[in-house]
């Protein structure tokens, strides 16, 4: 395995990224007008949101999508994880920088259409990474999860956006210890698989973060946490973490490492990566990539591998 490649834009958001700028507040209201009632003026003067308001965050994103990506019906279950979007699209924008490395014949250019299979682990009741993946490039996404309730909540956005339908199918994983087995099929092949694991170890730790956010964004505390971007036990927390989740993913890509070309998987804690480096040697992976990415404030990284 050659020595990990560390790519990545300078602080900010990728350069494709729609959500460069403050959000439009006005534009996003005349798109989706329910949002007005939760807009606020914050000291400067400007249009915001209550962010620690879990239903103000929800149709934050429901305008988001209306408006930049043309999705008209939008929604998940109460307490399902409501993602920020402008950081899941880098993700997308980032991997499809990697696409393009591969592209035959093509000098660098990024590979766009249904051809480019994507295989979305953890979609859950959001299924976000698929939308934006086939509103940016008209790739094709399997989205799975472990839990039936989320699959359903996917599968009624697809069916209430037809155009999404054509390009994405959803799959049930039966075991929550397998990750590819039981979801690949026989003779199959995709471009890349992505993820963004469960972070946390346990519900205590989850709830226990919950709270430092919200005392975070409202300036007091709070005895118990409300999840402003919401979260179910196992979007948010796994046995070992987010650590274990890749660390299992890792040993279980070997087995079908000719039914996917890039493996990869968020990376939130940047002291996971150099136990998961020395894993991915182990299994003897071909290369491996570690994308940054620069949210606001916050860093955190793409670990990507491939045999």
């Amino acid at each position: 395995m050659t020595t990990p490649t560390k790519t990545g834009t300078p602080p900010g958001l990728h350069p494709r990224n729609k959500h460069q700028d403050r959000y439009d507040f006005p534009a996003l209201v005349l798109a989706f007008p329910d949002l007005a009632k939760f807009v606020v003026g914050n000291p400067s003067g400007d249009s915001t949101i209550d962010f620690a308001n879990p239903e103000a965050v929800r149709l934050l994103n429901t305008a988001l999508l209306k408006a930049q990506y043309g999705i008209e019906h939008w929604s998940v279950p109460p307490q399902y994880l409501v993602p920020p979007i402008p950081g899941r699209a880098d993700l997308l924008h980032h991997m499809a920088d990697l696409l393009a490395e591969g592209a035959k014949g093509k000098k660098g250019k990024i590979p766009t259409g249904p051809k480019v299979r994507c295989l979305d682990i953890g979609t859950g009741a959001n299924l976000i990474y698929p939308i934006l993946g086939v509103k940016e490039y008209g790739w094709t996404f399997v989205g799975t999860d472990i839990e039936p309730a989320a699959i359903a909540s996917a599968a009624a956005i697809c069916q209430q956006n037809p155009d999404l339908g054509s390009n994405i199918s959803l799959r049930l994983q039966a075991n929550p210890r397998n990750i590819f087995e039981g979801i690949l099929q026989a003779g199959e092949h995709f471009d890349l698989s992505i993820c963004n694991p469960p972070f946390h170890a346990s519900a205590e730790a989850a709830e226990k973060a919950s709270l430092r956010k919200v005392r975070n964004l409202k300036g007091r505390s709070e005895k118990k946490a409300v999840l402003n971007f919401g979260g179910k036990s196992n979007e948010l927390w796994c046995h070992g973490g987010e650590r274990g989740f890749i660390s299992s993913m890792i040993v279980q890509s070997k087995a079908v490492s000719g039914s996917i070309g890039w493996f990869s998987s968020l990376v939130s804690n940047e002291d996971n990566l150099e136990p998961l480096e020395k894993q991915l040697h182990q299994v003897a992976a071909k290369e491996v990539r570690i994308i940054n990415m620069w949210h606001g404030n916050k860093k955190s990284r793409i670990l990507a591998w491939r045999f």
